[in-house]
């Protein structure tokens, strides 16, 4: 069931009826403005992943100033992109199901839409699908960076699977996709910038063999919020899939030498109970906020503690005395933005206590 607005323009914050994902507007336009300060000198382009915002208003903020594309990881995200007027997406993971790849190949009729792989049969399953729809589709080679969860060997292995999509009349050979998940969240710096490390020497390793054998890489992409600085600076990433950096959240706060954005997205909850001594009951639990990532965290009350969580309730455990009314209204900030937001039908953007726009989650619910 579509969710019903929690708010409109011109309301009070306070009003906004809960639970509901708000985005302080001020601090989400300093983080769009920030990423694309910081990539400009480098010469690497910002490719941000939807996977975060699921918001073709999002992606279209983004790209205005200077992002040359998103990535998503499903094929109904990037369907709901593409829809909403974004042209260029790369759906950065495999996809086998010939369903699936049927309607990415429809898509490239009216954006440009690219695909990972790293198997030969997966070559063969999205050629057929490029072939009956009589288009042309970009391939990237998913090489294995250091995470080892999808991607082909760097070197030799991926050079192969370049050179079968080369030779498709109805693929084009794309560039390599370097993403490295696990170390975004390597919490001390010296950590991360060693992961990258090794990632960029494989990138650079298997490009170098990729020229070897007369093949261009138009792409090298990878990066995300916790480590873009490192890809960015290394000559050989082209293009930075970072997608948190625009809302933020506990975890990358957490983060020694933590990245330069500010927390912009927020769950708004409600007291609904203040029964029991030294606790208080919001009306957000695991429906309404993810907790994979750790319990979040209650924003500039340092004396509240949230707890728990269970369905529909919050458990917050009152350390200093400083007690919260019944009705009144917290902010929270989520452990893991980008489960939070698939909890939700509509962004809520407040500037200055009030609400100055809301925005459809479009690609909510993008598992297909």
């Amino acid at each position: 069931m579509l969710q019903n607005p929690p708010a409109e323009p011109g309301m009070r914050e306070e009003d906004i009826d809960t639970p509901a994902l708000v985005i302080d507007l001020d601090a989400f336009e300093h983080n769009l403005d920030t990423m694309a300060a910081l990539l400009a000198p480098t010469g690497a382009k910002l490719r941000a992943h939807a996977k975060t915002h699921k918001s073709s208003v999002i992606a279209k903020l983004q790209m205005a100033r200077g992002a040359v594309g998103q990535c998503v990881q499903k094929v109904a995200e990037a369907e709901a992109l593409a829809w909403g007027g974004i042209p260029d997406i790369l759906v950065s993971n495999q996809v086998v199901s010939p369903r699936k790849l049927a309607r990415l190949a429809a898509l490239a009729r009216i954006a440009e839409v690219a695909v990972c792989v790293d198997d030969a049969a997966q070559i063969a399953l999205i050629e057929a699908a490029a072939e009956a729809a009589g288009v042309r589709l970009p391939v990237l080679v998913e090489i294995n960076v250091g995470m080892a969860r999808g991607g082909v060997e760097h070197g030799p292995p991926a050079v192969a699977l370049a050179e079968r999509i080369a030779a498709s009349r109805h693929l084009r050979f794309g560039g390599l996709q370097a993403y490295h998940g696990s170390a975004q969240h390597k919490r001390a710096p010296e950590e991360r910038a060693a992961a990258i490390g090794e990632a960029v020497a494989r990138s650079r390793r298997t490009v170098e063999q990729l020229r070897q054998r007369g093949l261009a890489c138009p792409i090298v992409g990878g990066a995300g919020t916790g480590t873009f600085r490192h890809e960015a600076a290394s000559g050989v990433y082209t293009e930075i899939q970072a997608g948190s950096y625009c809302f933020m959240d506990a975890d990358y706060a957490a983060n020694e030498d933590a990245p330069p954005f500010r927390q912009s997205l927020f769950v708004l909850s409600q007291v609904m109970s203040t029964a029991g001594p030294g606790i208080a009951v919001l009306d957000c639990g695991h429906k309404g906020v993810s907790v994979d990532s750790g319990m979040p965290q209650v924003w500039q009350r340092p004396g509240l503690r949230y707890a728990g969580a269970s369905d529909e309730h919050g458990k917050l455990v009152i350390e200093d005395g400083s007690a919260p009314a019944l009705g009144e209204k917290l902010r929270l900030v989520p452990g893991h933005c980008d489960p939070t937001v698939d909890r939700y039908d509509w962004y809520v953007g407040v500037r200055k206590g009030r609400v100055e726009c809301l925005w459809p989650v479009s690609a909510r619910g993008g598992m297909a």
